[in-house]
């Protein structure tokens, strides 16, 4: 499989909550992060189509495009749309990219410890959404190699 696999998680994105543990002990995953990923998977599954995981090393671009926040002036709504202001928010772009690289974890990829290229992107948006393309990688660049 060669082709690029295109997946777009539609609404307001959730980071990876950190796990919580009750007074007996019991860990777990804070309510939103498992709604989220749960959403995540089958937009996921939608855009595989029924088509096996990828299993070679891949590259990971993720754009998390956050809501410009209705408190800000229009001058510096319309700066953010467009770029000029970026969100250095929290919460972090690393805790957007694991609940995105673990809803596609072997649904898209077999295992995400094949993603050997990651660029991530937060920005402001009109419509919140959290985008990942995946592209796999010929071998040899996977390895360092020139392809051929």
């Amino acid at each position: 499989m060669t082709e690029t696999i295109t997946i777009t998680v539609n609404g307001e994105v959730v980071a990876k909550g950190r796990p919580r543990v009750t007074r007996r002990g019991f860990v777990y995953t804070p309510a939103a992060t498992r709604k989220y990923e749960a959403h995540a998977r089958l937009a996921a599954q939608l855009a595989m189509n029924g088509k096996s995981p990828i299993t070679t090393p891949v590259r990971a671009e993720i754009t998390i495009d956050l809501p410009v926040p209705t408190s800000w002036s229009g001058k510096r709504q319309d700066a953010a749309l467009r770029g000029d202001v970026r969100p250095p928010t929290r919460p972090d772009a690393d805790n957007f990219v694991k609940v995105g690289l673990d809803c596609i974890n072997n649904i898209v990829i077999s295992d995400d410890s094949l993603v050997v290229d990651l660029i991530v992107t937060k920005k402001y948006a009109a419509v919140p959404a959290l985008t990942i393309v995946i592209a796999p990688l010929t071998a040899a660049t996977a390895q360092g190699r020139l392809a051929r």
